[in-house]
């Protein structure tokens, strides 16, 4: 991308995003260190079998800006607070994608970007030919729940607080917060796990209180990426084990194929559920999900518990509400949906956030309309181009197993695209293609409405490599071809 002088607006100070700004002091990545990781740059210890800190994914993502002088491209401290298409709301409306389907750059301008630096409130408009949106789905906008009058947080005597602002307050900032009181988490997915282990850890000793958590979806959760001393890569992450899944728009005998794989198919999903409930006490807390495993997985719904979490539940720190249709506040804490009242001083919201909101703040009419499907999935060509969005891209809003590598094939057929290496398909032919995705993400997981590519991520980079003219066949022979699990690694150019 070098090539074409890009610039890379940032409102924080900072590169790392989530990593640097949205996470509590005990986060992890949940991805082991070899698998997220950029084809062109490796981990210093990447045989370190222990689970990156987020302190050491901002080391290695500045590391990777001073080893190929990214720094130069980005602009600090400024926010993008407006978008205006410079070639009317038509031109996104066409037979072929902006126009003619192939080379966006045709030297006019097709965007202006309204940016904010520092403290200033002086809006400053820079003219592109091409936009590439890099928000991502997590941090910046709250999703917070809404309740009937007077069941709200202002009925609450205690203090209600989001996820995103717990992260930013310091260490022993959140120990004082939570020391000595009685704290609910909502919630049950990795943010609200880890919020709920700091919590736990804040109350150890005497005059400590347990934490709740008010749990209204089960998920599968997992200790370690080990199943019966078996790498957890060999489940999904071969081309073999690909084989038994969905793909999207498969063909007659490729569905058959899937309909015969199906009991084997389930037998893995069972075969990791019971290690999951012989090594986890999901039955003791009545945790244990009603759904099989790889509808989590297939959603990108499975969370790494952080170590000794249960241990924390065996000595009270930690407890268990289940909540099916919902909850409130009241005076002195909350109240379940079967009217059983928790007592709280402190209630967080680890209820996710917003990501769509964020592309709504800034894309102008037509377009901002656009951004969630029917599916209530963005509709995204190859994960990055939006059928009926000219030149724009977006990139972070599909997510896999190692969402580093998916994001970096996707800049790299992006970069494909802006050179005129190949032509995408008709308007008409793309949203077809997106549509097959989410019926196939149906089909796999209730949970669907993440664009998650988990079951199916070796045939979407085979897809982007058909695209470049690349190999879609990355191993040295056929036995690793079906049996090896694919990584960063295969795809280095």
């Amino acid at each position: 991308m070098a090539a074409y002088d890009p610039v890379v607006f940032e409102a924080t100070p900072s590169v790392g995003g989530v990593w640097k700004h949205c996470v509590y002091r005990t986060t992890r990545l949940q991805t082991p260190r070899p698998d997220y990781e950029f084809s062109d740059y490796s981990w210093k210890n990447r045989d370190d079998p222990s689970f990156p800190t987020h302190s050491e994914i901002v080391d290695y993502l500045e590391g990777y800006a001073d080893e190929f002088d990214l720094w130069r491209y980005i602009s600090f401290g400024s926010k993008v607070v407006d978008i205006k298409f410079l070639s009317g709301a038509q031109a996104g409306f066409t037979e072929l994608w902006s126009g003619t389907g192939k080379d966006p750059l045709r030297g006019k301008p097709m965007w202006e970007v309204g940016i904010v630096t520092g403290d200033s409130n002086t809006v400053q408009y820079y003219k592109f030919e091409f936009v590439v949106m890099c928000t991502g789905k997590y941090g910046d906008v709250p999703r917070m729940p809404v309740f009937p009058p007077g069941k709200g947080p202002e009925v609450f005597k205690g203090t209600v607080m989001h996820s995103l602002d717990y992260c930013k307050l310091s260490e022993e900032e959140t120990v004082e917060l939570m020391r000595g009181k009685k704290a609910v988490v909502v919630g049950y997915k990795k943010s609200a796990i880890d919020l709920a282990n700091e919590c736990a850890q804040a109350n150890q000793g005497e005059g400590g209180q347990p934490c709740t958590m008010l749990v209204r979806t089960l998920h599968w959760v997992v200790p370690s990426y080990s199943i019966w001393g078996l790498p957890f890569s060999m489940f999904y992450s071969t081309r073999l084990s690909q084989l038994f899944y969905e793909r999207p728009n498969q063909g007659f005998f490729r569905s058959l194929v899937c309909r015969l794989m199906s009991p084997l198919r389930a037998g893995v999903s069972k075969f990791i559920e019971s290690y999951l409930s012989w090594k986890l006490p999901l039955g003791k807390y009545g945790l244990t999900p009603d759904h099989p495993f790889v509808e989590d997985y297939a959603s990108c719904q499975m969370a790494i518990l952080p170590e000794g979490f249960f241990d924390m539940a065996d000595r009270g720190l930690v407890c268990f509400k289940r909540t099916s249709a919902g909850w409130c506040f009241s005076q002195n804490g909350v109240v379940l949906d079967d009217g059983t009242k928790v007592e709280a001083d402190l209630v967080f919201l680890a209820t996710g956030f917003e990501g769509k909101e964020k592309l709504r703040e800034v894309l102008p009419k037509p377009f901002r309309d656009l951004v969630v499907g029917k599916s209530s999935m963005m509709p995204l060509y190859r994960g990055t181009i939006h059928p009926l969005i000219p030149n724009m891209a977006f990139v972070g809003f599909v997510e896999s197993v190692s969402n580093l590598h998916t994001s970096e094939l996707r800049c790299r057929w992006l970069s494909g695209l802006l050179e005129g290496r190949f032509e995408l398909p008709s308007v008409k032919a793309m949203m077809g293609h997106v549509a097959g995705e989410a019926d196939a993400m149906r089909r796999t997981t209730r949970f669907y409405r993440r664009h998650c590519i988990s079951t199916y991520s070796i045939h979407d980079s085979d897809g982007m490599c058909a695209d470049l003219g690349s190999a879609t066949l990355r191993k040295a022979n056929w036995i690793a071809e079906l049996f090896a699990p694919y990584n960063n690694k295969d795809y280095k150019e």
